[in-house]
């Protein structure tokens, strides 16, 4: 198939297409991905060595997905299994037309076994002269921190640091 068909027959909805597509993209990092479709509902089994990771393989399919706006498909469901095991380590489930509110699926991925770092660092420059002391920096830098965390399920401190202006806090989830 040429690059025009493929597109054409995912944008129906053909699941051969589709699956076509990502693989393109996820061969390369050792992923296979299988795909089936039933009742609006299309199902994404991907497959490596490694359990593949769940945040960014279900951002990336979102992005695809949304992007190829196939209007038959309503429900994705993405699994992520790694090969040989008998069941999937984790699955997500999203609505295409909520992009926002996800809804969430049977989630089987431990945080523990899989941490994520994320690490917001917070410099202040200016005249000390202003009036704002190490303290009022670090209240700042922590109120700045707890907005950014608000959103994030499980995180935990793994190291705050505050000294000569500059804030770095690393948080694990």
């Amino acid at each position: 198939m040429t690059q025009p068909n493929i597109l054409k027959l995912a944008k129906q909805g053909d699941v051969e297409a589709i699956a076509s597509l990502m693989n393109r993209h996820l061969h390369p990092k050792g992923i296979a991905a299988t795909v089936t479709f039933q009742d609006a509902c299309l199902e994404v089994m991907l497959e490596s060595a490694e359990v593949p990771n769940q945040q960014i393989l279900v951002a990336f399919i979102r992005k695809g997905l949304t992007a190829l706006g196939a209007a038959s498909i309503e429900i994705v469901k993405v699994y992520g299994q790694q090969t040989g095991k008998e069941f999937p380590a984790w699955s997500k489930e999203f609505n295409l037309g909520i992009v926002e509110a996800e809804t969430d699926a049977v989630d089987h991925e431990q945080s523990s076994s899989n941490p994520q770092i994320l690490t917001i660092c917070i410099n202040f420059s200016g005249d000390t002269a202003q009036g704002i002391t190490n303290q009022d920096f670090e209240f700042i830098a922590n109120q700045i921190s707890t907005d950014i965390l608000s959103s994030c399920n499980d995180v935990f401190i793994q190291k705050v640091s505050i000294s000569n202006g500059s804030s770095v806090i690393t948080k694990e989830r």
